[in-house]
């Protein structure tokens, strides 16, 4: 892990595990970041990541990623803005009657 400072926040350098699957059963890509663990307001650039891979394969790729640390009062901000975009959810409407 390579830590250093960019404006005011601190960037750190660690090693990831990229895992990609298109199939019929799943289309997905998940990063597992090693040796940090990720908050709200983090920001995360993963290096060298394959673009794409034929249908029908998964693939595993050890690659390396940049995590741009928040400081106290982004960590609130991006709490805050989390809280007002969950209860957003929360506005369902029902309509009165039967349906056919």
């Amino acid at each position: 892990m390579i830590g250093s400072w960019k404006r005011g926040r601190r960037v750190v350098e660690v090693p990831c595990t990229i895992e990609i699957e298109r199939t019929a059963d799943s289309l997905h890509a998940h990063v597992d970041l090693q040796g940090i663990e990720i908050e709200p307001g983090d920001e995360v650039i993963v290096h060298d990541a394959p673009t794409s891979i034929p249908f029908g394969e998964s693939t595993i790729v050890h690659s390396r990623a940049t995590v741009v640390l928040a400081g106290r009062v982004e960590r609130l901000m991006a709490r805050i803005a989390g809280y007002f975009e969950l209860t957003e959810l929360y506005e369902v409407g029902f309509s009165p009657g039967r349906t056919p």
